[in-house]
């Protein structure tokens, strides 16, 4: 069984920074490939970021480039997602998910594996 696990969500004020961890456990030797999503009151679950499993191929939303950087620590098994010059519309519950693959997904229903959430809120 695989678990995943967020870490890392707090209260900031706008511009400041968070970093947010996801630790999967319950399998050894295998990579994953992991993703952020964010799901604000109201609205459905959205796609952040993406890295492959494999050869740590990064993908941004248009709307976190140059803000938020993916990455990922193989010998930890953790990934991370490093927010900065965070704005009040960054407020959600961001939530981690793994699969077990080479390659990197965008769309929720790719992944198996999820973490519980963390919340994130900017204020102005």
């Amino acid at each position: 069984q695989i678990q995943v696990a967020e870490s890392g969500g707090g209260s900031v004020q706008a511009g400041g920074s968070l970093r947010l961890s996801c630790a999967a456990s319950g399998r050894t030797g295998v990579r994953f490939a992991v993703a952020w999503f964010r799901q604000a009151p109201g609205k459905e679950r959205e796609f952040v970021a993406a890295i492959s499993g494999s050869d740590g191929i990064t993908y941004h939303a248009d709307f976190v480039k140059g803000r938020f950087t993916i990455s990922r620590d193989n010998a930890k098994n953790t990934a991370y997602l490093q927010m900065n010059s965070l704005k009040p519309e960054d407020t959600a519950v961001y939530y981690c998910a793994a699969r077990a693959a080479r390659g990197a997904f965008l769309r929720p229903r790719e992944y198996d594996y999820w973490g519980q959430g963390t919340q994130v809120t900017v204020s102005s």
